[in-house]
């Protein structure tokens, strides 16, 4: 089976669907909960750079602190949401995850079906 990784947040129903989904299609991936380990900013980096998806993406607006640092706002750049989001591990989009066939944000859940590995299909 090929190594997997997801940044799970257990509280966070969809990070739950998602890890369940894995598990379900015969994944048992490493589990980092980014709350206790958070990544550091490079590595968020390299997980978004690797999604294909905006850093925009990957900020939860529904968080108070979004509106309170202002990230919406339309100058804020790619490089301050990646100083926010490493300061403040509660705003990263979850669940996230990564295999050799690639990188993805697992909203909706079903985004994650592609990169998990065939045998696991």
């Amino acid at each position: 089976m090929s190594p997997c990784t997801i940044y799970h947040n257990p509280q966070c129903s969809t990070s739950r669907n998602a890890l369940a989904l894995m598990r379900e299609r015969g994944v048992e991936p490493q589990i980092i909960e980014y709350l206790k380990t958070p990544p550091d900013r490079a590595t968020l980096q390299s997980l978004i750079a690797a999604s294909g998806r905006p850093v925009s993406d990957f900020v939860r607006r529904k968080e108070a602190l979004f509106d309170e640092l202002n990230l919406g706002g339309k100058s804020v750049t790619d490089a301050e949401r990646l100083d926010a989001l490493a300061a403040h591990p509660r705003l990263l989009e979850r669940p996230i995850v990564v295999t050799e066939r690639g990188t993805r944000l697992g909203r909706p859940v079903d985004a994650v079906l592609d990169i998990l590995p065939p045998t696991a299909a």
